[in-house]
C-alpha cells in the first residue's frame, strides 16, 4: 500500500537557491515526493502565505544553559564568572527536570523555525559524580524532550575528564566526568560525540574520539583557554586536534574565536567545519571569530545557539554579517543566498538528507510571515529572511512532514514555571 501523500501550495518559497513563486509541494513518509514551481493552487493542498523555507539547523545547544538568560546579563564579569552561574544551575538538575526543561527550549527552537538540533551534552551524573541506576538517563531525557518537541536530535555524547589540562575536575564537573576516557566510551557507546575541549581532555586522551562521525569540539573561545594549551603542549589548541588526527569534514569545531592564520588555514585545509555562535559570543564577551576568512580558507559554517541567550536562528545569520561589520568597518561579507546556506547545515549533524526543499529530502518547511512591522516592504525573498525577519516572524513550521503546534504564549508561561522550580 502507498503511503499517503499530503500537499502544499507555498506562496513563495526558496527552491535551487533562489526564491520561487506558487510552489506546490508534495510529501509521503516525511520527505518530499514533488517540488513544483509556478504551479496553479489546488483545492486539496493547504497553502501557506508567507516566504517558506527549509528548516534550520542549530549546530550547537546547551539546553540546560536556557534558565541562565536574563539572569547572568545582570552586572559586569566575564565567560569565567559567567561560567560559575552556569555551574549552579547544572548542579540541580536531574533526569525529570531536566526532560521537562529540555522539552519547552526544543519547542522553543521550533517555534523560532530549528528542525534540528545538535545537543552537546554532558551532564551525565548525579551532581556528586555517582552514576545513575540507568547510566544514560540524563541523555535519554533529551532524546524524549526532542521527539515531544518534534525537532530532530543529534546527541553528542561529551567527554569530560578534566577541569583544566589535567587536574581533576571539582565542583560540579564531577557529574560530566566518566573518570577516564576508557569508562567515557563505555558508557556513550557508538555514534556522534563530542570532546568539550582541549582542556578537558588530555591529550593523552585524544585519539579515543578518533573516527567518531559526527564530532564535535569547543575550540579556541577563550585567549586563556590557547595560552595555557600552548602553555601544556607547545602548540595551539588547532594544532593539537590537528596533530592527533582529529580535524576533518567529520569534524565540527565549535566558536574558533580567537586563533591563529596558522590556525585558520589548517581548518580551511582539513574542510573542518566551524559553528559559530554569534548571539552567545557576544552575550559572553567571548569575542568576534573570523568567519568570513574561515569560509574562504575552506572550512564549512554553521550556526548554533549555545547558551540560548536568544534562540533566534535569523538573529544569528545577521549577527555573522553584523559582527563582521563592526570588526573590518565594511559592510557586505556575505550574500543572502550564503547566509541561507549556513543556516541550513543539517550535514554537521549528520543529516545529509535535510536542509532544502527538494525531492528526496526531508519535508521541513518554516513559513515566515512577510507582512509584519519587521518583514513588510523587505521583498519577501531571501534577505527578508535573513537581514529583516526574526523567530517571532515564523507563522508554520513542518518537521518531517508533520505540521509542529506552536503556541507562544502556552510556551512562555511553561518555560517560566519550570525555571522558577529549579532555580527555587
Amino acid at each position: 500500500m502507498s503511503e499517503p501523500t499530503t500537499s502544499y501550495h507555498l506562496e513563495r518559497a526558496w527552491v535551487d537557491g533562489e526564491v520561487r513563486d506558487d510552489v506546490r509541494v508534495e510529501i509521503a513518509g516525511g520527505r518530499f515526493t514533488a517540488v513544483t514551481p509556478e504551479s496553479t493552487p489546488s483545492p486539496e493542498a493547504t497553502r501557506l502565505d508567507g516566504l517558506t523555507i527549509p528548516g534550520l539547523a542549530n549546530a550547537h545547544s546547551h539546553a540546560f544553559h536556557r534558565a541562565l538568560r536574563g539572569r547572568t546579563q545582570r552586572g559586569r564579569g566575564t565567560f569565567w564568572t559567567w561560567r560559575d552561574q552556569m555551574y549552579d544551575v547544572a548542579a540541580r538538575l536531574d533526569p525529570d527536570t531536566y526532560r521537562e526543561l529540555a522539552t519547552a527550549v526544543y519547542r522553543e527552537m521550533v517555534a523560532a523555525g530549528y528542525t534540528s538540533v545538535g545537543e552537546f551534552h554532558y551532564l551525565h551524573h548525579r551532581p556528586d559524580g555517582t552514576p545513575y541506576d540507568a547510566p544514560n538517563a540524563m541523555r535519554e531525557a533529551l532524546v524524549e524532550a526532542a521527539a515531544e518537541a518534534r525537532i530532530r536530535i543529534c546527541l553528542l555524547d561529551t567527554g569530560y575528564l578534566s577541569s583544566g589540562f589535567g587536574a581533576p575536575p571539582e565542583g560540579v564537573q564531577r557529574r560530566y566526568s566518566d573518570g577516564t576516557a576508557a569508562r567515557w566510551a563505555e558508557r556513550a557507546g557508538a555514534g556522534p560525540a563530542a570532546i568539550h575541549s582541549v582542556r578537558a581532555v588530555p591529550r593523552e586522551d585524544l585519539a579515543t574520539f578518533r573516527g567518531r562521525t559526527p564530532l564535535h569540539v569547543h575550540l579556541s573561545e577563550q585567549v586563556a583557554e590557547n595560552e595555557a594549551c600552548v602553555a601544556a603542549y607547545g602548540v595551539t589548541p588547532t594544532r593539537l586536534l590537528h596533530d592527533e588526527g582529529l580535524l576533518g569534514p567529520h569534524t565540527t569545531v565549535v566558536h574558533a574565536t580567537h586563533l591563529t592564520d596558522a590556525d585558520i588555514a589548517l581548518l580551511g585545509a582539513t574542510r573542518t567545519n566551524v559553528c559559530l555562535t554569534p548571539t552567545t559570543e557576544r552575550d559572553l564577551a567571548d569575542g568576534i571569530g573570523p568567519g568570513r576568512r574561515l569560509q574562504d580558507a575552506g572550512a564549512r559554517l554553521s550556526i548554533g545557539s549555545d547558551s540560548h541567550a536568544i534562540i533566534d536562528p535569523f538573529e544569528e545569520l545577521r549577527g555573522l554579517e553584523m559582527d563582521e561589520r563592526l570588526a573590518t568597518q565594511q559592510r557586505g561579507h556575505w550574500t543572502a543566498a550564503e547566509l541561507m546556506s549556513i543556516g541550513t547545515a543539517h550535514d554537521v549533524l549528520g543529516f545529509d538528507d535535510a536542509g532544502a526543499i527538494a525531492v528526496g529530502r526531508r519535508a521541513d518547511l518554516v513559513t515566515i510571515d512577510t507582512a509584519t512591522p519587521r518583514t513588510a516592504g523587505t521583498g519577501a525573498d531571501e534577505h527578508t529572511a535573513v537581514f529583516a525577519a526574526t523567530g517571532a516572524d515564523v507563522v508554520s513550521v513542518v518537521s518531517g512532514g508533520v505540521p509542529v503546534e506552536r503556541d507562544p504564549g502556552r510556551l512562555g508561561h511553561d518555560l517560566d514555571q519550570i525555571i522558577g522550580r529549579i532555580l527555587t
